[in-house]
């Protein structure tokens, strides 16, 4: 590859790269043979050149939009500790099946990497979904047509869950791919089921008539005061539902709490006074949580809240998620000044996009905001008000 172009591939590189009148590769100059793929299109594509006794050959390692860098690069590790494809004539290699490749190379590869919540939904998905469907079969007998009739079939029940794990089968199989099992991915061509956009957020006044009803089961004490107590701070706070219910004592520090393992990794979340007045009354017992179960306290709370069913009910905000009040929490900062990039911090986000999904306006103050903008532009260019 002398002459070629080459540079240590970054996610962010890589997104900076813009298509030319030919197609042409950037090389990676920390993986010798893997690189990025640029078409006149605009699309790029991820490609390693194997080395073998008959020459090189150029594989192509999927998209640059269903993985990043550092996930390439392990692939490609894993793919060059394998021994050569056979030579034509010679023995084969025996084709493993897919519950074996996803119980062994998979797994080290990938899933013995994701965080602890990660690997709880993947074990369940695998185990429900992918495996029943494909474990038997060798890796180079799934084909399109397989995985469309699966997949079709899971959308019928949960177009959302048949998305999720279709991603995890497209990885599986990219995987298989760089191994050397198969050359094409079957699930390549599958679409996703197309979701509506989720916009729900609480008004001023519905925030107001939900935590009037929490205030009247939180009255109850005991496992009603703890769930109501578990929604303010979702509300408060922004954070996910597993970070609340699964923190610990030792992740509360005075004004914040650090988080050691949320979903983008360990980040600091601020607390107001009225979430740390929340989190004072908390009793301080032997569980190292703080909401223990309460059918074991050496463990966290469950992920389901029952009171929050009856309180939506009773609010009349049937339609709103948990995960909505973290839209909420975004949102409301947005509304009140809070400039993007410091929503995007407080909320723990990756980037600034990501916010931007979860920061939605009230149409009052959109109609307020277009307001003042029309005012301030009559005033400039000299236009009097009717």
């Amino acid at each position: 590859m002398a002459g070629k172009e080459r540079r240590r591939l970054t996610d962010a590189a890589i997104a900076r790269l813009r298509p030319r009148e030919r197609e042409y590769t950037v090389w990676d100059s920390a993986v010798p043979g893997l690189g990025v793929r640029v078409r006149p299109t605009g699309g790029k594509s991820y490609v390693l050149l194997r080395q073998s006794s008959r020459g090189s050959k150029r594989v192509s390692l999927g998209p640059v939009s269903t993985k990043g860098i550092d996930e390439v690069r392990r692939e490609c590790h894993a793919r060059k500790a394998l021994p050569e494809p056979e030579e034509p004539g010679g023995p084969k290699r025996e084709m493993p099946l897919f519950r074996d490749f996803v119980e062994g190379p998979w797994k080290e590869a990938h899933f013995d990497r994701y965080k602890p919540s990660t690997r709880r939904k993947a074990r369940i998905v695998l185990s429900r979904w992918v495996l029943p469907a494909f474990g038997s079969k060798p890796l180079d007998r799934i084909t399109p047509a397989h995985v469309r009739r699966w997949f079709d079939a899971y959308s019928r029940t949960s177009p959302g869950g048949a998305n999720r794990t279709l991603d995890i089968l497209r990885q599986i199989m990219n995987f298989a791919i760089a191994c050397g099992h198969v050359e094409t991915n079957p699930a390549r061509g599958v679409r996703k089921n197309r979701r509506t956009p989720l916009t729900r957020f609480l008004s001023r006044e519905e925030i107001g008539c939900l935590h009037r009803v929490l205030d009247q089961h939180a009255e109850r004490g005991g496992e009603s005061l703890r769930q109501a107590d578990i929604v303010l701070l979702l509300l408060l706070t922004g954070c996910r539902l597993g970070e609340i219910v699964r923190l610990r004592w030792s992740e509360v520090r005075g004004d914040a709490l650090e988080l050691v393992d949320s979903k983008t990794g360990p980040r600091k979340v601020p607390l107001s006074s009225q979430a740390r007045c929340i989190l004072a009354r908390q009793p301080r017992g032997q569980s190292p949580f703080v909401f223990p179960s309460p059918l074991d306290a050496s463990r966290p709370h469950g992920d389901r809240l029952r009171l929050w069913y009856r309180v939506r009910r009773e609010a009349g905000i049937e339609d709103v998620r948990l995960h909505d009040l973290r839209h909420t929490h975004a949102s409301h900062a947005v509304m009140n000044g809070v400039p993007v990039p410091v929503v995007s911090r407080m909320l723990g986000h990756s980037n600034v996009r990501m916010t931007l999904r979860y920061a939605h306006l009230g149409d009052r103050e959109v109609e307020e905001a277009a307001e003042r903008v029309g005012r301030a532009i009559a005033a400039i260019i000299g236009l009097e008000n009717d």
